[in-house]
């Protein structure tokens, strides 16, 4: 497998063309603790643009709007050629509990912001950032089809639902003729797997291009952690990367474990962790797009290499094993001989995919 950034991939059932590796641009911005100055963002900007890609992910509330402005700025005289992300739900005012969560109110104000904040007059794609079980599906539905139809949004999208959730959207969308959603996206990566019991299966049956937030782990995966840090540093909180990765829980034994096998498979390459870690998340045929966030021009140029990393049959196995998840109820039952015996017995049936 060798990929560039203008090998586009279909997104979902939809018309829309992306590159393989999306720029994630919650980097953009220091307010946060741990992002890029306008300088250094300019820069992971322009050359992702120049090596051809075009596919732009960020929110309403990224570094508090910062993430926006800049791209709003970047983005002049390449705006038409350019596919920017956003997304809506996360509150935008801590004292007004109508600029958060996915009710018409929120999401009309929302996209009203991030239209000021990008400096255009359309958003490509827009998700639901994170479900909220408190407003009504058809509320969510009959929003975001009127944003579409007045050319504010060209396309739809959700993050971080249950399954059975977007299930029960793309449903009633398709019965009332609403515009459908076109992409999930969800955390998927070496370490977080779960995805593979319900969400990707759902996607690929769905028409939804699967666009994966934190492919490394949120860098656990560059293999920069070691067992001194599976205890956090009291001084140390959040106010840093390992701090918040170690605080979510994101440094284990078994975590470290995978990371272990990320970088044998890495030496045999010759190439980075993290170069690996985005490879496998690009051979699978389930998933679009990974969004990749780097902080300097360095780790993006590091972080794009991995379109050239050509994993054999046997890295994968090598990578699946060491980071196997069980699939639980129902998928282990019925994928098991007993269920197939049960069903089958020993007749050859061939499926039609």
């Amino acid at each position: 497998m060798s990929l560039t950034l203008s090998t586009y991939r279909q997104l979902g059932k939809s018309g829309l063309r992306v590159s393989p590796l999306a720029l994630g641009a919650a980097t953009f911005g220091n307010e946060w603790g741990w992002g890029a100055e306008k300088g250094e963002a300019r820069k992971i900007f322009d050359h992702y643009v120049e090596q051809g890609g075009n596919f732009i992910d960020t929110a309403v509330t990224y570094t508090d709007g910062t993430s926006e402005r800049m791209l709003g700025e970047f983005s002049r005289g390449a705006r038409d050629r350019l596919v920017l992300a956003t997304k809506y739900s996360t509150l935008r005012r801590p004292d007004d509990p109508n600029s958060g969560g996915a009710s018409r109110k929120s999401l009309f104000g929302a996209v009203e912001t991030s239209l000021r904040q990008l400096n255009t007059d359309y958003i490509d794609l827009l998700y639901l950032h994170v479900w909220d079980s408190s407003t009504p599906v058809e509320e969510i539905l009959r929003g975001l089809d009127d944003l579409v139809r007045q050319g504010k949004v060209l396309y739809v999208a959700i993050s971080n639902a249950p399954a059975w959730q977007v299930s029960r959207l793309q449903t009633i969308a398709d019965l009332r003729g609403w515009s459908p959603l076109v992409a999930l996206q969800l955390e998927y990566n070496l370490i977080e797997r779960t995805g593979e019991r319900d969400l990707l299966p759902m996607a690929r049956e769905l028409g939804l291009g699967a666009v994966l937030w934190s492919p490394l782990a949120g860098g656990v995966l560059t293999g920069k952690y070691s067992r001194a840090d599976l205890t956090p540093q009291p001084s140390e909180g959040e106010s840093s990367r390992r701090g918040f990765n170690v605080s979510l829980g994101g440094v284990t034994e078994r975590n470290l474990a995978i990371v272990e096998v990320v970088k044998e498979v890495a030496s045999e390459l010759g190439c980075t962790p993290a170069q690996v870690g985005l490879a496998w998340t690009l051979q699978n045929p389930d998933v679009t797009a990974p969004v990749i966030g780097a902080r300097t021009i360095g780790q993006l140029q590091e972080n794009l290499g991995a379109l050239k990393v050509d994993l054999t049959s046997s890295h994968v196995a090598q990578l699946d094993e060491a980071s196997a998840i069980d699939l639980g109820f129902p998928h282990a039952m019925l994928a098991s001989d007993h269920i197939r015996v049960q069903t089958r017995g020993d007749l050859v049936i061939q499926s039609r995919t």
